[in-house]
């Protein structure tokens, strides 16, 4: 590939952007406003075991605008190999994508995003009980991951890696709350990296092979941490401070009444998660493992993106369903919908399942492009940022991730 690469442009350095330093308790009070939605039922579930109580996001500088990679692809590959327009962007409505520098590895991304959301609570790398690194990319296949970035921030702590694809951060906070509930641990960070960029191929010797590629196109990479602590009153130790600041409660103004988090306990108030494993080959990073350990033809993306949308338009909403009956909920008690997304267009497919209107979800595909697991902080940081969310808002997270599965968790912020 050579100079010939689309993503090979020169480093402006090693400095980044770093979208978010926003804890959850922050300046933040605007609460987006909808149509009444059906009601679900369901009986009063139990005091919340973990909190969210912050996020980060790290985006790298470098961006590449998707059109003009397509076009350098073009004039590089055989003729009839790959379109001469840029239909990529074109059909999913992704504008740019971030590139991690050429010498930062997924750990890299973990870091930085780790470091900014520690500083942001005021908290130590001895604060952290437990490291899980949670991301479809990895720095190698030994050992895991979470060593390396827990070896880069200093935090001597038990580690574990977390990897489910595109739904890696969601299950990583499944995880993390299963493991505060035992007491075990007050303080979890989650942190991920993801690099697909490393693994999208630019040398297409013909069409068949630029369908599969074409989908890795959309692939960004982002950095991000995710603190989760022990509730209030749940077992022993430290965590987060029960209810919300005074002066958090006074910018709630009086819309919101008394602070919200003091009369509904915020929280992971509920998850749900499913899985259809017979379409694990949809969407493939097949090398490095036992089926290909040195076949490098292999070591690129394959992705088939209209079996992908057909397989989970099939598996339907049940299990987003399921997290609000668990958590008690209905639709209007739901603030922000925040979705896994690989194009625009596939958020109307997600309006349409679960009768949601487009003012109750984020875009951030088009922007920042297809950050696999790093999506859900990246528009939960997003929604707080710009004030769509606040204190006291439910935030119900959608994941879906390449296998296939999917998840939701409804948290209250």
């Amino acid at each position: 590939m050579g100079s010939s690469h689309p993503w090979k442009t020169p480093d402006r350095g090693r400095s980044v952007a770093t979208l978010s330093r926003v804890p959850i308790l922050a300046d933040l009070s605007v609460r987006p406003s909808g149509a009444r939605h059906p009601v679900v039922s369901a009986p009063v579930p139990p005091a919340p075991v973990a909190v969210l109580t912050g996020v980060s996001v790290h985006l790298p500088e470098r961006t590449v605008q998707v059109a003009d990679a397509e076009r350098a692809l073009a004039r590089s590959s055989r003729p009839g190999a790959v379109p001469r327009l840029p239909m990529v962007s074109r059909l999913t409505g992704v504008q740019q994508v971030h590139v991690l520098p050429d010498d930062w590895n997924a750990s890299d991304l973990a870091v930085a995003a780790s470091l900014t959301l520690l500083a942001a609570q005021g908290l130590d790398v001895a604060d952290v009980d437990l490291l899980i690194f949670a991301s479809a990319s990895q720095d190698m296949v030994e050992p895991a991951t979470s060593h390396i970035v827990a070896a880069k921030l200093g935090v001597r702590a038990p580690v574990m890696d977390v990897k489910n694809a595109c739904n890696s951060v969601l299950n990583a906070l499944e995880v993390a709350e299963a493991l505060v509930a035992t007491g075990r641990y007050a303080t979890v960070l989650v942190a991920c990296g993801e690099a697909p960029s490393r693994a999208v191929r630019w040398d297409v010797p013909d069409r068949a092979t630029y369908l599969l590629s074409a989908p890795g196109y959309t692939m960004s990479d982002a950095g991000a941490a995710v603190l989760v602590q022990r509730a209030p009153g749940h077992g022993e130790g430290s965590g987060p401070t029960d209810g919300c600041p005074a002066e958090a409660a006074d910018r709630l103004g009086p819309a919101h009444g008394t602070c919200a988090c003091s009369d509904r306990p915020r929280g992971i108030l509920a998850s749900a998660f499913g899985a259809e494993s017979s379409h694990w080959d949809v969407g493939m990073l097949p090398g490095g493992g036992t089926a290909f350990p040195r076949d490098l033809d292999r070591t690129y993306f394959e992705i088939d993106g209209s079996r992908l949308r057909d397989a989970f338009l099939a598996l339907g909403p049940g299990v987003i369903l399921d997290a609000l009956v668990r958590a008690g909920l209905t639709w209007d008690d739901v603030a922000l919908v925040a979705v896994h997304q690989v194009a625009v267009a596939y958020l109307a497919d997600v309006h349409e399942a679960l009768g949601l209107p487009e003012d109750r979800t984020i875009v951030t595909v088009a922007e920042h492009g297809n950050v696999a697991s790093a999506t859900l902080p990246l528009q939960l940081v997003t929604a707080l940022e710009s004030g769509r969310v606040g204190p006291g808002d439910v935030v119900l997270l959608v994941g879906l991730a390449g296998g296939i599965s999917i998840g939701a968790m409804a948290v209250r912020l």
